[in-house]
């Protein structure tokens, strides 16, 4: 599988995904997009791959989001379709069945803090800026940023990050809690190695039980979502990793998951 906008690699059970476009800060466009929905559709289908990080090429950027300049002369007919475009990425990242872990160095900035958000997990390094911007060019976010930045974070200081198009250092984006953690540059990419490998020993159902129903828990009532952790409990123990899982912990071994 040949990509022109993007660096796909596989290794070790973790599917990396590098937006490689340096030169224009990692933006967005329909022909990147494609490329990344075609390597989530392959890290899907792979049984091999058990976890997925996305990052940006380079220093400077992990996505600014969709590129401004295409944006000279848009209709609402346009604006609907990059719209749509930015949603379908996000729903891919969301609803994918393993975790994905958004390793973000340098700006984050309008649909690439909005991709990020749509991601389990954000690891940030020291020098990264992050921010929904859109409101600076007279725009508001289009890929689900008004919505999750709102459920990551609260109504209050969504409103002040949107209203103000601010760009906010790592430190105070994990402080909002936007962000899982903050390392140092010459750490960073140890650091999230090393936690997609940790998450590569999980039972693989468990955590696609586990993040479906996180995600799906967290919009309905509480009552719900007790009731959908049932089910995805009698899930998880149906399967043959639970019994590995029970076994290694009686014999005081690591075990070895097999997603069956």
């Amino acid at each position: 599988m040949e990509f022109k906008y993007i660096i796909y690699e596989k290794s070790e059970g973790i599917a990396t995904i590098t937006l490689n476009r340096p030169e224009a800060l990692n933006a967005f466009s329909k022909e990147v997009a494609d490329e990344v929905l075609l390597a989530l559709e392959d890290a899907r289908t792979d049984e091999n791959v058990r976890v997925v990080i996305l990052t940006g090429a380079g220093e400077k950027a992990f996505s600014t989001g969709a590129d401004i300049k295409a944006m000279k002369g848009m209709n609402a007919l346009k604006a609907r379709e990059l719209s749509l475009m930015g949603e379908k990425l996000c729903n891919a990242f969301e609803d994918l069945e393993k975790p994905v872990i958004a390793a973000i160095n340098g700006y984050a900035l309008g649909g690439g803090l909005e991709v990020a958000m749509a991601c389990d997990f954000r690891i940030a390094s020291e020098n990264a800026r992050m921010g929904q911007t859109e409101i600076n060019i007279g725009l508001i976010p289009g890929w689900g940023g008004t919505q999750r930045l709102t459920r990551l974070i609260g109504k209050t200081k969504a409103k002040e990050l949107v209203f103000t198009g601010r760009m906010i250092d790592a430190k105070t984006a994990e402080q909002l809690g936007i962000l899982n953690m903050v390392v140092p540059v010459d750490k960073f990419r140890e650091t999230v190695r090393q936690f997609a490998a940790e998450l590569t020993s999980k039972a693989p159902v468990a955590l696609k039980v586990a993040k479906s129903v996180i995600n799906k828990g967290s919009e309905i009532s509480l009552d719900a979502a007790i009731s959908l952790e049932r089910e995805g409990f009698g899930v998880a123990a149906s399967t043959e990793d639970l019994q590995e899982g029970v076994s290694a912990f009686i014999e005081k071994r690591k075990p070895t998951f097999k997603g069956k």
